[in-house]
């Protein structure tokens, strides 16, 4: 399978909630880190076990804004609303002979990290697409 259909499957199952279907998307010894919390996640049960927990794995929808493959790598972007706030995820994918063997995601808010009141002479507030 080609990465990136690995990657778009990835996000659809992580949506529908499908953790034996992402199960198969992820190498087994995969490591995904997220540098924002200073976290690495090693291995694929630790993968389905952080994305599938009670507390975290609540029905968000999940929104593929952007996808852009480069060989064995494929970028993300995508959104994920919640009650109080909007998350968003710019993910970096390895692919290699199917499986997801490794990634690096930066998840953040819109607006989490204010702009600096010296820039205001040089920039224009983003307004959400």
């Amino acid at each position: 399978m080609e990465p990136l259909t690995v990657v778009a499957q990835l996000w659809e199952r992580i949506e529908a909630r499908d953790w034996d279907g992402v199960a198969g998307l992820i190498a087994e010894d995969a490591v995904i880190e997220w540098p924002v919390s200073g976290e690495r996640i090693v291995g694929r049960a630790n993968f389905i076990a952080v994305n599938s927990d009670d507390g975290y794995a609540d029905e968000r929808s999940v929104e593929l804004l952007r996808i852009l493959p480069d060989g064995d790598l494929v970028v993300t972007e995508v959104e994920i609303p919640q009650d109080h706030v909007v998350y968003r995820a710019v993910s970096l994918w390895t692919v290699r002979d199917g499986e997801i063997v490794e990634a690096r995601e930066y998840w953040t808010s819109p607006g989490q990290d204010p702009a600096p009141r010296w820039r205001a002479g040089y920039v224009e507030p983003l307004v959400a697409d």
